[in-house]
C-alpha cells in the first residue's frame, strides 16, 4: 500500500528520523536557539540536511570547503565537522549580526578553529579570494540570496578545482520554479534567479549536475548538486 504523505506529517517524519538516527548534536540544536533568540530568521537548513552537508564533505575527501551564506552558523557547523580537525571552511556572511552570532554558535560548538567567516558582500568577498589566487575548495554550498545564485556559481567555478563538489539550496521553492518570476511580487528575483542558476549548470560545459527535490521540516524544496570537470 503507498501512503501518501501529507504536508502536516513530514516534519513529524523529519522528527523521527533524527530521533531514530541519533542525527542531533546538543551543541548545534543549542546554536540554533540561540540564533532564533537573537531574532535570526528561522531559515537554516534542518538536522538532517546538515547531516547530510557533512557525509557530503566526508565522503568526498573534502578538507576546504567554501559557504556563501553563513546565517547563524548552523550549516557552517555541519560542514566544519565533516572537514575535521585538520579541515578548513570560509563562509561568507554580509549581515554583521548574522556572523556575531555564528561565531558565538561556533565557538560554543568547539569548532572556531576550522572556520573563517568573511564579512561583507559574497560577491566582493569571492572576488577578493580569486583575485588572491585562493587554493581551489573542495567543496562550496551556496545557500544565500538566490538572485545573485549564477555570479555565485560563476565564481565558485574560479574557486574550484576538476572533482570539486557544487551545492546550490533551495531550487525548487514549493515548487514556484515552475512559475513565471513576475507573478510572486518580491520573490521574483530569487525565484528567477533560481531557474537562471539551474540553466546555469545545464549549459556549463565545466560541470555535471542534477537535482533533487525534498519534504520535511523545512517544506518543499530541494537542491541542486554538481561535480566540477
Amino acid at each position: 500500500m503507498i501512503h501518501h504523505l501529507a504536508d502536516h506529517e513530514s516534519p513529524a517524519v523529519d522528527a523521527y528520523l533524527n530521533s531514530a538516527l541519533g542525527l542531533e548534536v546538543p551543541e548545534l540544536e543549542a546554536g540554533r536557539e540561540h540564533a532564533h533568540n537573537a531574532g535570526l530568521p528561522r531559515i537554516e537548513i534542518s538536522t538532517a540536511q546538515g547531516k547530510f552537508l557533512q557525509l557530503l564533505v566526508e565522503i568526498s575527501g573534502a578538507s576546504s570547503v567554501l559557504e556563501v551564506g553563513t546565517l547563524g552558523g548552523y550549516s557552517t557547523s555541519w560542514l566544519a565537522r565533516g572537514v575535521g580537525a585538520n579541515g578548513h571552511v570560509v563562509s561568507c556572511e554580509v549581515e554583521p549580526l548574522h556572523a556575531s552570532v555564528a561565531r558565538e554558535n561556533l565557538q560554543r560548538a568547539g569548532l572556531s578553529s576550522r572556520v573563517e567567516i568573511r564579512l561583507g558582500e559574497a560577491v566582493g568577498t569571492l572576488d577578493a579570494l580569486v583575485d588572491s589566487r585562493t587554493k581551489p575548495f573542495d567543496l562550496i554550498f551556496i545557500d544565500a540570496d538566490k538572485r545573485n545564485n549564477v555570479a555565485y556559481l560563476q565564481r565558485a567555478l574560479k574557486l574550484s578545482r576538476p572533482g570539486t563538489v557544487l551545492v546550490v539550496d533551495n531550487v525548487i521553492r514549493a515548487g514556484k520554479i515552475l512559475d513565471d518570476p513576475s507573478q510572486h511580487g518580491l520573490q521574483e528575483a530569487d525565484i528567477r534567479g533560481t531557474q537562471e542558476a539551474l540553466l546555469w549548470l545545464r549549459d556549463s560545459q565545466q560541470v555535471s549536475a542534477t537535482a533533487l527535490q525534498t519534504v520535511g521540516s523545512k517544506g518543499w524544496d530541494g537542491f541542486a548538486l554538481a561535480r566540477v570537470l
